[in-house]
């Protein structure tokens, strides 16, 4: 199949297809007579481990150090990684390392969101800031969210009058708690 079919059946475009030839993920495909690259099915499904991969948190770079070993995961069904009874966390290899980077990204996140609700609550931070949302753990179903409530003001029409002029004057200092709010 052309690239534009098997781009199509991975979901994914062919210059997405092209860069991932380049970056070493996927093999150099067969070509035709005429020179256009030719793909089986069999990489076709290397693509959308690849794009499932990707989607998952993997970087092109975390891929490419395994690329050599991608096609294992196109067997079904694929091989475990890792040991059973290790701890989480404990892996060592591109899975260890992607998951020492998420556990640093949360918790600079989670250090940034307390930061911004001692600015905004002060000292009242823990008490007055909503909670985060819990994501669900696995094998959970996360809760569909709710509708926005409906507007409680009637849509105006907008007005021909005159904006007024800018006031000048001096510059008055707003906290973020207004600014926010």
């Amino acid at each position: 199949m052309r690239i534009g079919e098997a781009a199509a059946a991975a979901g994914c475009t062919p210059r997405a297809l092209r860069l991932y030839e380049e970056r070493g993920l996927l093999p150099p495909p067969g070509r035709t007579a005429s020179g256009q690259r030719d793909y089986r099915p069999a990489e076709v499904a290397l693509l959308r481990v690849i794009r499932e991969l990707l989607g998952s948190g993997f970087t092109i770079e975390d891929l490419r150090s395994c690329a050599d070993r991608l096609h294992l995961l196109t067997e079904d069904p694929p091989p475990r990684c890792g040991a059973a009874d290790a701890p989480e966390g404990s892996g060592s290899g591109v899975v260890g390392r992607r998951l020492a980077a998420l556990d640093a990204e949360i918790a600079r996140l989670v250090r940034l969101r307390e930061d911004l609700a001692r600015r905004v609550f002060g000292d009242d931070a823990r008490r007055s800031a909503p909670e985060p949302t819990a994501e669900p753990t696995a094998g959970q179903i996360p809760e569909p969210a709710a509708p926005p409530p409906p507007a409680t003001s009637p849509v105006r029409a907008p007005t021909t009058a005159p904006v007024p002029a800018p006031v000048t004057g001096p510059t008055v200092t707003v906290g973020p708690r207004v600014l926010l709010d």
